[in-house]
């Protein structure tokens, strides 16, 4: 017999939803007067957009803890042995994961980096299964590579040329992958023991990428002169909008890792390619595409099918104890 843990899945694929929404809001943003008169510059488009995003989904988190009267518990949980797991989670994924990324966009391309990129849920199941041994049923791990085959095949284009660029660029996203496979399964790891809530793993994950980004990666590949540039601009408050919809999705990612565990609450996110497929058709008429839509109801099954649980397999709590 099998269960969902129809909270977790929900809240999963409420990440995906709203991921989804920011993806395609930053791209009408990077689209804009403002980025695009910085192409001339390697990086700083989506160095800059990221480091924005980040800093202001840190100041959401804030606001959002204040409310909840958590703000200076958030800040003290820093000092925490969780919460230092945290922060290493949060380096790995933020500044590691997506530093990572540009750099191999920048060597081999959006789609082969999409691509290629796009297993790092299998990594995350990896070291989730080492570290915190959690196992995935066949069935599960079906359902894992058969979303993350379609993300492929979605968006896989061109010809892969040889060259240094290229090896250098499979380094690049080499490290990518292990940053974002490894933030889900070492936030798990942290929140294993109920130190740090998910709502407070947030808050020290958005605000350990944002420091780390103003301090070290954009005066190193950018410059903060273009920062205040930005700054000036109504693309600044727009990416404070599409900040909302990212913050709302980690918020839902970081739940779904405490519900569901790292590999599930990875594979119900990456469902945000299937979802941003539809959003774009409904919504924003976006030319339809049979073989897109067909990609994306498989993408979206194989991540329905990796949270299907045994009855008898133990909760996440009781494996990561």
């Amino acid at each position: 017999m099998e269960k969902f843990n129809a909270k977790g899945v929900s809240i999963g694929l409420g990440a995906g939803l709203t991921w989804a929404i920011d993806t395609i809001l930053i791209g009408y943003a990077l689209s804009s007067t403002t980025f695009l008169k910085f192409s001339d510059i390697v990086l700083a488009a989506p160095l800059l957009s990221t480091f924005l995003h980040d800093s202001f989904s840190s100041l959401w988190m804030m606001l959002l803890m204040a409310v909840r009267g958590e703000l200076g518990e958030s800040f003290r949980k820093l000092k925490t042995k969780s919460g230092w797991w945290v922060v290493l989670a949060a380096t790995l994924g933020g500044p590691v994961g997506m530093t990572f990324y540009v750099l191999s966009v920048q060597k081999i391309g959006a789609s082969f980096t999409a691509s290629i990129s796009s297993i790092f849920p299998a990594v995350g199941a990896l070291f989730a299964f080492l570290i915190l041994r959690d196992k995935l049923s066949l069935k599960n791990w079906v359902g894992l590579l058969t979303s993350i085959g379609f993300t492929i095949a979605l968006s896989y284009s061109g010809n892969l040329i040889t060259g240094t660029s290229v090896s250098i660029g499979f380094i690049f996203i080499i490290f990518c992958i292990f940053g974002w496979g490894m933030e889900s399964v070492i936030s798990a790891y942290g929140m294993k023991d109920d130190e740090v809530s998910p709502l407070q793993a947030l808050f020290i994950r958005q605000l350990t990428s944002a420091v780390i980004f103003a301090v070290i990666i954009i005066p190193i590949f950018v410059g903060h002169s273009l920062t205040v540039q930005v700054a000036s601009t109504k693309t600044f408050w727009f990416i404070g909008l599409i900040a909302m919809f990212g913050t709302l999705s980690y918020v839902f990612y970081y739940q779904a890792i405490k519900l569901i565990g790292p590999v599930r609450a990875m594979s119900l996110n990456i469902s945000y390619v299937a979802f941003a497929i539809f959003l774009d058709v409904l919504f924003l008429h976006g030319d339809f595409s049979l073989k897109n839509i067909v990609f994306a109801v498989f993408i979206m099954a194989g991540a329905v099918l990796t949270v299907v649980v045994d009855k008898k397999e133990p909760e996440l709590s009781s494996r990561v104890a």
